[in-house]
């Protein structure tokens, strides 16, 4: 699949055609993580065919972000330093297990679900922690909302929040799903690692301002018929995975069964190419992009 990039700039050419004649070398991508937010929709929603009630969560960027302005995306970032070590009570499966998932070492992998879990919670609100062997954490009022602001702005690490809520990291809520790595032609890359994970019980998404400016939850399929009419934009790996819950859900399969989902993580790495002064985007057909 090939992509014409109207975005491609001279400062973006030049510095391909820099990397094709080898006078530059690729950036080296940071480690990110992503999660895909899913929930049944409320019954004011309620499907008329089995499974189109499975919403997922998804913020407009911010118009002012350098970064994909005004595209709808899942929560997520890079990790920080302060998520390789973080000393945080962990429940679910090992940061080794995670790591043969997704082609990282188990030091890489914690970092990776820390930061899963500690800009899910910056970005949405959302947060996959609870009592240790019991209910889940529901982050609401005040205290809460300080203490968000204080991890978005670097103030406090995931580990001083759990310890200090008395709380455990819920590994066993995420579910390893896609490897994305930016393109070499990018100044900034990223090795993302993406998952899935339900909605806890009694919370609510609430987007943070300076990232996004709407919260919506989206029906799979709409958000992908509503990219193909122009009238909303997502990033290759938003719409691939999008594409992917949508084919699940129309083969029937319920949240359950999409948790469920063992799959077999191979990294995806398009390409940028630059043809006669065009710029494309060249992704692998095996990827199944949509639009």
């Amino acid at each position: 699949m090939r992509i014409q990039l109207d975005w491609f700039g001279e400062k973006l050419a030049a510095r391909l055609a820099d990397l094709e004649a080898g006078r530059v070398t690729p950036a080296a991508p940071r480690d990110a993580a992503t999660v895909m937010v899913l929930r049944s929709a409320p019954d004011t929603v309620a499907p008329s065919a089995i499974g189109r009630g499975i919403q997922v969560l998804m913020l407009r960027r911010t118009a002012a972000m350098k970064f994909a302005p005004g595209a709808y995306v899942f929560p997520g970032g890079s990790v920080d330093p302060a998520d390789y070590g973080a000393e945080v009570g962990w429940q679910g499966p090992s940061p080794a297990g995670f790591g043969a998932r997704l082609g990282a070492s188990a030091e890489v992998a914690r970092a990776l679900v820390c930061a899963a879990v500690r800009e899910t919670f910056e970005e949405s609100g959302v947060l996959l922690a609870g009592a240790p062997d019991g209910p889940l954490a529901v982050p609401s009022g005040p205290s809460w909302d300080a203490d968000r602001m204080a991890v978005a702005a670097g103030t406090l690490t995931l580990a001083g929040l759990l310890s200090r809520r008395g709380l455990v990291l819920r590994a066993d809520l995420l579910v390893p799903w896609a490897r994305w790595i930016t393109p070499e032609g990018e100044p900034r890359r990223f090795d993302a690692r993406f998952f899935a994970a339900a909605l806890p019980d009694g919370q609510e998404a609430v987007g943070h301002e300076a990232e996004a400016d709407h919260v919506a939850w989206l029906r799979p399929a709409d958000a992908l018929g509503s990219a193909k009419a122009g009238e909303l934009s997502l990033l290759p790996p938003t719409a691939t995975t999008l594409r992917e819950f949508a084919s699940a859900i129309a083969a029937g399969a319920g949240l359950a069964d999409i948790l469920g989902t063992r799959r077999v993580i191979e990294p995806v790495q398009p390409r940028l190419v630059l043809e006669d002064g065009t710029a494309w985007l060249v992704i692998p057909d095996e990827v199944g992009y949509p639009l």
